[in-house]
């Protein structure tokens, strides 16, 4: 497949461009070119020496990830960024990523993946970045206890062996569910507005076990990278059913 061709698929099925005032990552191909052709892929959640070095390992022509090089933008390549970007560019490794797009998008999503894992219906957007958003909230079709929530989510995602902090400030039994994946806890009082049971997501704030305690909303911590492995996975099946050759770098960090 044409490079070009495989990198605009992925920005028209994300909406790339939706989140480009909202988003600190530059989403799209973020370092290489357009220029050329892509028969094996890999994806990983973050792009990081061990995940690079992998993809150009596995003789792959892009490497796509949620978590990119730039966040804000780059003023010098020195130093780390220059570790990072040179293997890329001297394999001639172009790097894509998709970070809010990835995180908000309704079937394919991280926040999805969670919340096809709790077998949530009635769904709806959740947790505005502007006029996006990068969650959603749904209802159980059975109403589940909050510990055995919290073992469902250690048990199925990729915790890294540190398991699901769960602060259990809400109802015992958990219908209504709100999820945004990765760094979520700023959408505490939005998920209490929405008259949710539990926040899901994946790294907390200090501040967040009083907020939570006050509010009366129960709060599940599954991990930043756990909590975030759906949507490339997705995306990966998605270049399958494109044709293309997939490999999946697993780099769990247990934060």
């Amino acid at each position: 497949m044409d490079r070009a061709d495989f990198f605009d698929r992925l920005d028209e099925e994300l909406r790339t461009d939706a989140y480009a005032d909202v988003d600190a990552s530059p989403n799209g191909l973020q370092i290489g070119s357009r220029e050329g052709e892509i028969e094996t892929v890999a994806f990983a959640v973050d792009a990081a020496d061990a995940t690079i070095e992998a993809a150009i390992d596995a003789g792959a022509d892009a490497l796509v990830t949620h978590h990119g090089l730039v966040w804000g933008g780059l003023d010098r390549v020195t130093g780390r960024e220059y570790d990072r970007i040179e293997p890329l560019v001297r394999n001639d490794l172009p790097l894509y990523v998709s970070h809010l797009p990835l995180d908000g998008h309704p079937t394919i999503g991280n926040a999805a993946g969670v919340a096809d894992l709790l077998d949530l219906v009635a769904r709806e957007p959740f947790g505005e970045v502007g006029p996006e958003t990068v969650g959603l909230l749904g209802e159980r079709t059975e109403p589940i206890d909050v510990g055995a929530l919290s073992e469902l989510l250690a048990d199925e995602l990729d915790t890294g062996g540190e398991g699901v902090q769960t602060l259990g400030f809400g109802p015992e039994e958990v219908e209504r569910v709100a999820v945004l994946t990765g760094s979520g806890a700023d959408w505490l009082d939005e998920a209490v507005d929405a008259d949710a049971d539990a926040l899901i997501t994946g790294e907390g704030k200090g501040k967040l076990y009083h907020e939570a305690r006050e509010a009366g909303i129960n709060v599940l911590l599954a991990g930043h990278y756990a909590t975030e492995t759906f949507g490339v996975r997705s995306l990966q099946a998605l270049a399958e059913e494109w044709g293309l050759e997939t490999v999946f770098v697993d780099h769990p960090t247990g934060l």
